[in-house]
């Protein structure tokens, strides 16, 4: 089964993440992604994570089909002109890859080189709008047919709020009317606030256009915790987790703990079709975050 058969089963998936090496070594890809091939449902290969070059994501996609771990290919906005990718919308297709997750992408200044000129010549939607064109009617933009198929399985991102009164979902029907069949969110920690959140999605009539994957954090420290809480744009982290890590006596596993407690109530929340775990310089956690929680929710999808 394919991530898309998976979720349409309503079965809950588990998602991770990869960010590509700086190496022109593949075998350094694999040995990072094979561990989870056993234990997630599919893994994310980034795309310039951090604004910062590595292992181009389409070639490190491919590589993943290559070895039978399915990908879900990011593909910002930042770096290339529609050009250049509709080009990678092709290559991912003549790969196998089928998932995509389109995002803006970070500002260069956040990253290595902050003198980068970005290109931004297409946002999400624009993006989003291309590729299902170009799977729906085997077409470029500009009406020039594409043989072969692109099957593609197309996602975007969103942030969990806790919705005032007067919120409307504005970017995410955009989106959903671009295109886009799936989402995985920015981290919450907060299974009451995603519940509110998804609720007046429901009310809308946007919750069941798409699945969503909520995205989850093994923590490493209250330092850490905070961090995520305050420096990322977004993210939603607790403050009864963060004093939970500092009164922990080994903070590293008391994080893995508050990660599968939050799969598990997440996995009872309506709407919610799995989770997305993102452990940048944790890698080692995520897979023992996903064995833990597949031992004890019955909704879990078989890998």
């Amino acid at each position: 089964m394919t991530l898309q058969d998976k979720l349409r089963s309503n079965r809950f998936v588990i998602t991770a993440e990869v960010t590509p090496p700086v190496s022109v070594d593949p075998t350094e890809l694999v040995a990072k992604a094979l561990p989870l091939k056993a234990v997630a449902d599919a893994v994310n290969i980034t795309d310039g994570a951090g604004a910062r070059p590595h292992l181009g994501a389409v070639t490190a996609a491919a590589i993943l089909a290559e070895q039978g771990i399915e990908p879900i290919l990011q593909l910002t906005c930042r770096d290339r002109n529609r050009i250049a990718l509709q080009s990678d919308l092709l290559s991912a297709a003549a790969s196998g890859v089928r998932n995509i997750l389109v995002l803006r992408g970070d500002d260069p200044s956040a990253g290595d080189q902050p003198e980068a000129k970005p290109v931004f010549d297409l946002d999400p939607r624009s993006l989003l709008n291309t590729a299902r064109r170009l799977r729906d009617a085997g077409e470029l933009p500009t009406g020039r047919k594409v043989t072969g198929r692109a099957d593609f399985f197309l996602g975007s991102a969103d942030n969990p709020i806790d919705p005032p009164p007067d919120w409307q979902p504005t970017s995410l029907q955009a989106k959903i009317e671009a295109g886009a069949q799936f989402v995985q969110t920015q981290f919450c920690m907060d299974a009451g606030v995603v519940r509110r959140y998804l609720a007046r999605l429901d009310e809308i009539g946007v919750a069941g256009k798409l699945s969503f994957l909520i995205g989850i954090v093994p923590l490493r420290s209250a330092k850490s915790a905070r961090w995520i809480k305050e420096k990322l744009f977004g993210a939603i982290i607790p403050d009864a987790l963060i004093e939970r890590m500092e009164r922990a006596t080994d903070p590293a596993e008391e994080g893995r703990r508050i990660c599968v407690d939050v799969v598990r109530q997440l996995a009872d929340v309506p709407h919610v079709a799995g989770v997305h775990i993102m452990a940048p310089g944790n890698d080692a956690a995520v897979t023992e975050v996903i064995k833990s929680a597949r031992e004890s929710i019955r909704r879990l999808a078989t890998v």
